[in-house]
């Protein structure tokens, strides 16, 4: 049969366009190999100059585009913890760095993630080169991680905030009675207060408690450790806490900084430190630059592979990507591919979990914590805690080999909470009638116009009281190798610090990432004069898929409400991130979370 002149255009049109895309592609790809740079040569005895600011996610993946692009476009400039880790990391063994500068600005990430750079600024001290933080301005944090560094200089007209800690917690229900919505809720544990910031007009007793042993804990560890590496005592630091905010020249006066200049004048003590002569002029690698560095071309990560599978934000259903509000999720099947592939690579000695999450929900959290048993039937697994592993959190950590955090990280928080928003009277204040035709005897228990009646919320306790007693408590038990009613006397939502964690016999060890690998490498009979590859999983979207996109590529609509939620005042953020949890909750998923969003400053 002859084919019409009318397909025949068709074909070779078609022919065409896939002529066009192959030599575009080919295109970008001669363009990515030919303008991508080679490392870049490193003057002898220069000083790496880094930034140190920003929420400091634990791992981002790197850009495939070879120059400079406005941050956010493929993966962009968004510093990570794990990147500045690696700086420091190399810097401490390349010996054509004689000192390091870091330049410390505004730091979003919590007191772990603070304690982790501390813990790499005294790692990197050991080898005897120099390293100094310069401040314009600082507050309580970014104080905290530049007192680990040798010398210490504030701007001349510089503060320090260093005021004390705080937390505030938000509590949404005279909002929620003014919008005539009614929070119907029930939670399993005595501080398992997640509902509170629905269900409340203040915070609850429990929760006061918990927040208060919080902040005394990290307050003194706080003095401590400030007191120690200035060779204060810890009553002058408190003193002078209570005197901030402080200008810079009274705080070089008090011992807390080594003393007020500009940038340039900060360079010229790093030069006469350095050995540089007055005419010379200070040679100065950028973090941009230093970054094309390879590890391995200075004899690290080299050896026996390790997988580092990342955990960070939220735990849900599908694949891990960004939420609508700009925070990193964890997608349960993202995960179990990423547990599976590193427990099926013969190759892989041993698997590390980096935690942050607040939790999520039970169901895929127990599919990601029964690929991780699954997996330690073959490998060690060993969990490394980062600024919280709370809930859903905890519970995917709970059976590994060993577990890893700071004194500060935000942990336990064993409970469980569900239910649902009622939406009646929001619905007769704008005028919206909604009607419901059942069949079955508890076909309606999920209505968002009706609260639960007797009968369903007896049904519904028993379905939460069932996945607390008879799931999260035995598992944590089980991995713990604890009673479970002891578990439980610990759990009831309590959220622990890492140190009263430790305690109580939820975390094995102080100490971040490296530490954690550490253990793994011993777990797992490697020799301790071997070195290690750390392998990224899941593994970074190729050029192509971050070129051209895919299904968990950022969409539009999300772009924009990213843009439109940072411009947003924090507080306002924090209460839409919690308001967004009604779509998950209205269906009647189990919630394992943090019990109540928590920032300490």
């Amino acid at each position: 049969m002859a084919m019409s002149n009318a397909r025949k255009i068709a074909l070779i049109f078609a022919g065409l366009l896939l002529a066009l895309f192959i030599a575009v592609f080919a295109g970008v790809l001669a363009l990515y190999f030919a303008l991508k740079p080679g490392e870049p040569s490193i003057a002898p005895n220069s000083v790496l100059v880094l930034r140190v600011s920003g929420d400091l996610p634990d791992y981002v993946a790197e850009s495939p585009i070879p120059f400079n692009l406005p941050r956010g476009i493929f993966g962009g400039e968004v510093r990570s913890l794990t990147d500045l880790l690696w700086q420091l990391k190399k810097a401490k063994v390349d010996r054509r760095i004689g000192g390091v500068l870091l330049e410390i600005g505004d730091v979003g990430a919590g007191w772990a993630k603070a304690d982790e750079i501390r813990d790499a600024i005294a790692d990197f001290r050991r080898s005897g080169k120099p390293i100094y933080a310069y401040l314009t301005y600082g507050a309580n944090k970014e104080y905290y991680i530049a007192s680990a560094c040798e010398r210490v200089y504030v701007a001349p007209v510089g503060d320090l905030f260093i005021n004390g800690l705080a937390a505030n917690a938000i509590f949404l229900r005279g909002a929620l009675d003014k919008l005539g919505v009614y929070p119907d809720f029930y939670q399993i544990g005595k501080y398992k207060n997640a509902p509170d910031q629905l269900t409340r007009r203040e915070m609850s007793d429990a929760q006061r408690e918990v927040i208060n042993s919080l902040l005394d804990d990290q307050f003194a560890r706080y003095i401590n450790n400030v007191a120690a590496a200035r060779k204060l005592a810890p009553e002058t630091v408190r003193e002078l806490i209570d005197q901030a905010p402080l200008r810079a020249e009274q705080a070089k006066r008090a011992g807390l900084i080594d003393g007020t200049a500009y940038r340039e004048e900060v360079e010229n003590e790093l030069k006469r430190r350095l050995g540089y002569r007055d005419a010379e002029r200070l040679r100065i690698v950028k973090a941009s630059q230093y970054k094309r560095i390879e590890p391995e071309s200075l004899g690290l990560n080299r050896g026996e592979r390790i997988a580092v599978i990342y955990a960070s934000g939220a735990i849900g259903p599908g694949r891990s990507n960004n939420s609508p509000f700009g925070e990193q999720n964890v997608g349960s099947e993202t995960m179990v591919r990423a547990i599976d592939e590193a427990r099926d690579d013969r190759t892989i000695r041993a698997i590390v979990v980096r935690v942050d999450s607040p939790g999520g929900t039970v169901y895929d959290s127990d599919l990601i914590w029964r690929a991780l048993e699954e997996a330690k039937k073959r490998k060690p697994v060993v969990v490394s805690m980062s600024d919280v592993a709370a809930s859903g959190g905890y519970y995917i950590s709970a059976g590994a080999n060993s577990i890893v955090a700071e004194p500060s990280t935000i942990t336990g928080s064993i409970g469980v909470f569900a239910g649902k928003p009622v939406l009646k009277g929001f619905y007769d204040w704008i005028g919206v009638n909604s009607e419901w035709i059942l069949r079955g005897r508890y076909a309606g228990i999920f209505r968002e116009t009706e609260p639960f009646t007797p009968e369903e919320r007896a049904k519904f306790e028993e379905l939460v009281r069932s996945y607390y007693y008879n799931e999260f408590v035995p598992k944590v038990a089980q991995g713990r190798h604890r009673d479970p009613e002891y578990i439980d006397s610990i759990g009831q939502g309590r959220v622990w610090n890492g140190a009263q964690a430790k305690e109580r016999g939820l975390v094995d060890e102080f100490g971040g990432l490296d530490r954690a690998i550490e253990i793994a490498k011993q777990l797992a009979g490697i020799p301790s004069d071997k070195g290690i590859q750390r392998v990224v999983k899941p593994a970074p979207r190729s050029l192509f898929e971050q070129l051209f996109g895919g299904d968990e590529a950022m969409g539009e609509d999300e772009a924009r409400w990213q843009a439109a939620l940072a411009s947003l005042p924090e507080d306002l953020r924090r209460a839409l991130q919690t308001l967004h949890l009604f779509e998950r909750i209205r269906r009647g998923e189990l919630m394992a979370l943090l019990p109540f969003d928590l920032k300490i400053e």
